[in-house]
């Protein structure tokens, strides 16, 4: 039998329980980057981009895509976040643009997927309004940094 029949015939998808966990303070943080051309990363930190703000309409899709993570992932909880941090910092000696979120809610699960739904969707929008002027950029790094609150405590990932 092959492993996908046996996938298949596993029984129902479902989401996890979380209606007995304690409502707590939880917060996660996430970071990517996308690599390019120096004449890109240029074009970007100058403001001269036919598009127009790049960095600021990157930091807007991924807070936004952070309310949206349930609504793509298909068992992920529906959160009411209070707080999501973009950041976005230009590195010109590596030609990247380096994304971290920090995502925060007063819940009963984590955070975790709206920080990494938010690093991909900023760095992907980054993609989007550069792609004319460069095909040779790379997304990659991106990685839970740190989660806190719930049962299982604080996580760092070490360096």
């Amino acid at each position: 039998m092959s492993q996908l029949t046996h996938f298949n015939n596993a029984g129902e998808a479902h989401m996890v329980d979380v209606g007995d966990k304690a409502v707590t303070h939880r917060r996660a943080v996430a970071e990517g980057r996308i690599h390019m051309q120096p004449e890109t990363l240029d074009l970007i930190s100058q403001g001269g981009h036919k598009k127009g703000d790049v960095l600021g309409i990157a930091r807007t899709a991924g807070i936004m895509a952070s309310k949206k993570t349930a609504d793509l992932i298909p068992l992920c909880h529906p959160l009411p976040l209070t707080h999501v941090d973009v950041k976005l910092e230009i590195d010109s000696g590596a030609s990247t643009v380096n994304c971290t979120v920090a995502t925060e809610t007063h819940g009963q699960t984590g955070v975790e997927m709206e920080a990494l739904m938010a690093v991909q969707v900023t760095l992907l929008t980054i993609y989007d309004m550069c792609k004319a002027v460069d095909r040779f950029m790379r997304i990659d790094g991106v990685m839970l940094v740190e989660k806190s609150g719930g049962k299982s405590g604080d996580w760092h990932r070490p360096d």
